[in-house]
């Protein structure tokens, strides 16, 4: 392959992120297309096999460059490198804060259990998500939002005032009033 057919095959989608930049739709639709799995593979791998979380972060990395297409510039490489950029920033974000909280959360339940984590347990965790997922989609829409930002894709306060157009005391106080209508409505077995 000479240099010139390479730059071709770099060029032509960054043509297609500036058609989108112009407001043509199919042209990000093309770009999701190529280079989805690609991004896929590379989050399973960062998350340890975990098919559902990829899924989801792969979801959250086209959302957020639909969302930047704006701003962003050609770089000299593949397109795809600005894709998995985004990608690895969605898991360090997750690992750097909502495990931390979720780890922080469980580690008295933990304390509490045999060392080993079965099937059973496995079911149990499960069931546990489910049912708390559940619960959340009961919720008003402004706090069901809250909740999904702050606690499932791991959002700081400033995060989602940002996003949902409020300032910080309204998300906080947003957030407490979720909590406590989670509270309620949490079946007793998972408080």
């Amino acid at each position: 392959m000479t240099g010139g057919q390479h730059d071709n095959a770099i060029d032509e989608p960054w043509q297609l992120v500036k058609a989108a930049q112009e407001g043509d739709t199919g042209a990000f639709g093309v770009l999701y297309d190529k280079y989805v799995d690609m991004v896929f593979r590379y989050v399973l791998f960062r998350v340890g096999g975990d098919r559902a979380f990829a899924e989801d972060v792969t979801s959250e990395t086209f959302l957020r460059a639909l969302r930047s297409i704006g701003s962003v510039s050609y770089q000299g490489r593949d397109v795809g490198a600005w894709f998995v950029t985004i990608a690895r920033n969605i898991v360090f974000d997750h690992v750097k804060s909502s495990r931390y909280r979720l780890e922080v959360t469980t580690a008295e339940l933990q304390d509490n259990r045999e060392e080993t984590s079965g099937p059973e347990q496995e079911v149990m965790t499960e069931a546990t998500n489910a049912e708390l997922l559940r619960c959340v989609s009961q919720l008003g829409d402004d706090q069901r939002e809250c909740i999904t930002l702050r606690f499932i894709e791991g959002k700081t306060v400033s995060e989602v005032a940002q996003l949902m157009d409020r300032n910080e005391g309204a998300v906080k106080a947003l957030q407490h009033r979720a909590v406590r209508r989670l509270a309620q409505i949490l079946p007793s077995w998972l408080r």
